[in-house]
C-alpha cells in the first residue's frame, strides 16, 4: 500500500497540487479549460444528433445511394451471364441507368466515330431510326457487333470489347428505341 505523499510547501499564489504522488511526479489541481469541455461536450451533442439523423431519419441521399446500389447490383446481375442473354433480357438492361450510362462510355470511345454521338450515322449506318439492315431484334446486334460487318467496314468488336461491354453497347442502343410491349 502507498503511503501518503509528504504535502509540499506552496507559496501563496501558486496553483494547488495534489496531495498523491506517482513516480515522484506531483500533478496540479485545475480543472479543465472551458474551451476544452465545451469542445468535449459539442462533440457528444453532435455525434448524438448526427446518429439520430442518419439512423431514424433517413435522408434523400441516403436513399438515393441505396437506389444507385441496387441498380449497380441488377445491372451486374443481368450481364454477368451471357448464357442466359436473350432478346427480353437485353430490353430490360436497356432500361437500367447504370448499364445505360456504361454502355454510352463505350459507345463514345469506340462506336461514336463511324456512327456519329447521337447515332446518326456518318461512315456507319443510321442507328436512330427503326431501319435495321441485319435485323433488328437485340440478338442480332449482338452477333453484328461481335463478329463485325467486313464487307461494310464494320470491325470485328467481339475478341477487343467482350460479351458484358457489347451488351452494354447494345443496351445503350435499345435505349434509344421503345420497348416492346411486355418489357417493363
Amino acid at each position: 500500500m502507498s503511503e501518503p505523499a509528504p504535502k509540499l510547501p506552496q507559496e501563496p499564489g501558486e496553483d494547488p497540487v495534489r496531495p498523491h504522488v506517482f513516480d515522484g511526479i506531483q500533478e496540479y489541481d485545475k480543472r479543465l479549460p472551458n474551451w476544452w469541455l465545451l469542445t468535449f461536450y459539442g462533440a457528444i451533442v453532435f455525434a448524438v444528433i448526427y446518429w439520430l439523423a442518419d439512423q431514424h431519419f433517413p435522408s434523400g441521399t441516403s436513399a438515393s445511394r441505396l437506389g444507385e446500389e441496387l441498380a449497380r447490383i441488377d445491372a451486374a446481375k443481368l450481364s454477368s451471364s451471357s448464357a442466359q442473354l436473350d432478346d427480353n433480357a437485353l430490353w430490360k438492361m436497356s432500361r437500367n441507368p447504370v448499364i445505360v450510362k456504361t454502355g454510352e462510355d463505350i459507345f463514345m470511345t469506340t462506336c461514336a466515330s463511324c456512327h456519329g454521338k447521337n447515332m446518326e450515322g456518318g461512315i456507319g449506318v443510321k442507328l436512330s431510326d427503326d431501319q435495321w439492315i441485319h435485323g433488328g431484334r437485340p440478338m442480332d446486334l449482338i452477333g453484328v457487333v461481335n463478329t463485325g460487318v467486313l464487307a461494310k467496314g464494320m470491325p470485328t468488336w467481339g475478341p477487343v470489347l467482350g460479351a458484358k461491354k457489347i451488351s452494354a453497347v447494345v443496351s445503350y442502343v435499345l435505349s434509344k428505341h421503345p420497348a416492346p410491349a411486355g418489357v417493363e
